[in-house]
């Protein structure tokens, strides 16, 4: 291996392993300065960001954001053996600064800001026309990160070669956090190829739909929400021809299917290591752990299970209409393996047997290997939910009977097949009011497990009401306000950050 060769590989690393503080440290340390080493090994260092961003996505970090919600909630066993990770459902003292569960969340996530910051500003530089696209994936990448961060928890840093050295580490304003967010999307739309062969990448579809996410759920504090310019860019996406919506919804989550017409954007994973998800270890039963050696597909350690409220039918209080095909490929309710009929472990809680997580299940493991090996591809922007947001937004300009006829036509009706019965068509003369509440249980039948409810209930202010009356633990503990729906900045960020003081944490919380 040349010289050259060497170097590069030893800037990969520096990329992986940058931090905050070292950012805008840029004295070329060798003959090959930092912009160099980009325009040489751009397709890596692209590469590694992609890796890093799938990989915040698996195992149980994977599923953090979706504890504490009115859709999922932790198992009686987990709830009860990690203090930390308990405090995201019952919003007791535990969430606080100090909080493990949470530190892990940020931490992993600044140390892919602080790479892909690193990679835009090296890549601003005398790009050729050819790279242009590779700004835009390490744009988007940002994008993503950023407004993850700025949604649950408020004001953030910027790492930016403009904004940073102008105001430091500290915590910025919505508006400049949002700007930042949305200038990056801008950049990925415009550099974007409409189309990318390889599925790792992002591609127009993909910022388009982000951008129309951001306008549509931005903190109302911020003043950028708009749901006029978020209907724009989802309308883009609908138009644009490269995206139809699957008529069978169960092939949206058969692994042998993955990368749909349906699919904007997925996490590309497969039964083999180290692209293995492991979600399936976590979503299944503790029930089925043994059997078979552990080649049941559908056992697991119970982290995260739907609530009640997500698993019922409508007639018993939950979200299920009677012939909802969606909800037999969502919900797993019977656990008897070939001739196997499981009773409850004892010791652990006594919900192992209760409905479980099933969008996540890997067949492709049975008998042939550990569900630890489950390696679904995993829907991050996925046409349905562009759908539903578009129609959203409609409904919040005042078109709610076009936003009816959106959800009718595109949504239930495949819901039921292809062919919505006239007594489960929505009313083209709903209200306003009511569209909104019916829109959050349609999201819910349609999107549960998916990443979006947390941002769903603090865009649509129903974070508290509809997590301490639906979720298990939130309500025994009641203690759940409405300053939860930011979480806590974390301690260490405090202590290591010359720019965040103790005075600069959310309100609600102590400085422990």
């Amino acid at each position: 291996m040349n010289a050259k060769k060497i170097i590069g590989l030893m800037m990969i690393i520096t990329l992986l392993s940058t931090s905050c503080s070292d950012f805008f440290d840029n004295d070329p340390k060798t003959a090959l300065t930092e912009e160099e080493a980009y325009l040489n090994h751009t397709e890596a260092l692209i590469g590694s960001l992609y890796n890093q961003w799938r990989d915040i996505r698996k195992d149980r970090g994977g599923l953090m954001f979706q504890l504490g919600s009115d859709e999922s909630q932790q198992g009686a066993f987990q709830v009860s053996t990690d203090r930390d990770q308990a405090a995201l459902d019952r919003y007791d003292g535990s969430l606080s600064p100090s909080n493990n569960a949470l530190t892990q969340q940020w931490d992993s996530r600044w140390r892919l800001v602080s790479a892909a910051a690193k990679a835009v500003k090296n890549l601003e530089i005398n790009t050729p026309e050819e790279l242009k696209p590779l700004l835009g994936e390490a744009c988007f990448i940002r994008a993503v990160l950023n407004f993850e961060l700025t949604q649950y928890w408020g004001e953030i840093p910027l790492i930016d070669a403009k904004i940073t050295p102008v105001h430091g580490l500290t915590r910025q304003p919505l508006a400049l956090v949002y700007d930042l967010i949305i200038k990056d999307l801008e950049r990925a739309e415009q550099y974007l190829p409409e189309k990318q062969t390889d599925k790792r990448k992002v591609s127009k579809g993909a910022a388009q739909a982000l951008l129309g996410k951001v306008y549509l759920s931005a903190l109302i504090e911020s003043g950028i929400r708009d749901y006029a310019k978020a209907a724009e860019y989802f309308k883009k996406v609908i138009d644009n021809g490269n995206y139809r919506l699957v008529a069978n919804y169960a092939d949206l989550f058969d692994p042998n299917k993955p990368n749909t017409t349906e699919s904007i954007y997925e996490y590309q994973f497969s039964i083999v290591y180290p692209d293995n998800n492991q979600i399936q270890w976590q979503t299944g039963s503790r029930a089925l752990a043994d059997v078979a050696n552990g080649y049941c597909y559908f056992g697991g350690y119970d982290l995260i299970l739907p609530t009640i409220y997500c698993y019922n039918n409508a007639s018993e209080g939950g979200i299920w209409e009677d012939g909802d095909l969606r909800k037999s490929e969502s919900i797993r309710y019977d656990f008897q393996y070939d001739d196997y009929k499981p009773t409850l472990p004892g010791g652990f809680g006594g919900d192992e047997l209760d409905p479980h997580i099933k969008k996540y299940e890997d067949k492709r493991t049975d008998r042939v290997t550990s569900f630890w090996y489950s390696g679904k591809n995993v829907h991050y922007l996925r046409l349905a939910d562009i759908y539903l947001c578009y129609a959203e937004c409609l409904n919040e300009t005042g078109k709610t009977s076009d936003a009816v006829n959106i959800v009718n036509a595109n949504i239930r009706s495949r819901a039921w097949g292809g062919s919505l019965p006239d007594n489960k068509k929505w009313s083209t003369g709903m209200s306003q009011e009511d569209f909104r509440k019916n829109i959050m249980d349609e999201r819910m039948r349609e999107l549960c497990f998916e990443g979006w409810r947390r941002m769903d209930l603090i865009r649509t202010g129903k974070f508290v009401e509809l997590v301490k009356t639906h979720n298990k633990w939130t309500k025994a503990s009641g203690t759940i306000q409405q300053f939860h729906s930011r979480y806590p900045i974390p301690l260490t960020e405090i202590k290591q950050n010359e720019d965040i003081s103790e005075e600069d944490q959310n309100p609600g919380y102590g400085n422990y």
